[in-house]
């Protein structure tokens, strides 16, 4: 049996990875919605992980609704880089500033 020290080092390596991937390219704005999911799957991880080893399975139930959530944001985040890739032509995000003041 895999211990519980396994799964949590695992859930905070992707985790760090994610946040690596955020803070180190702010300029393409799939790769920024692609790490934030790369965050929620750690953390469903690490949910997975507490609710499989307290023998509780409220954690798991808990992972089906996060991903529910996930799923629709990544939808609505990817429609709207559509609409922005149609009307900007670029996804960049640094050259999205049209509403600075």
């Amino acid at each position: 049996m895999i211990p519980l020290s396994h799964f949590l080092i695992i859930g905070a390596l992707l985790f760090s990875i994610s946040a690596a991937g955020i803070f180190l390219n702010r300029k393409n704005m799939l790769i920024i919605l692609m790490c934030i999911e790369l965050m929620l799957l750690a953390v469903n991880i690490n949910f997975i992980a507490f609710s499989h080893f307290t023998q509780n399975i409220q954690g798991q139930v808990f992972v089906f609704f996060i991903l529910t959530v996930a799923a629709a944001e990544a939808a609505i985040g990817l429609a709207i880089l559509v609409v922005l890739f149609r009307n900007r032509g670029t996804i960049n995000v640094q050259e999205l500033d049209q509403m600075k003041g």
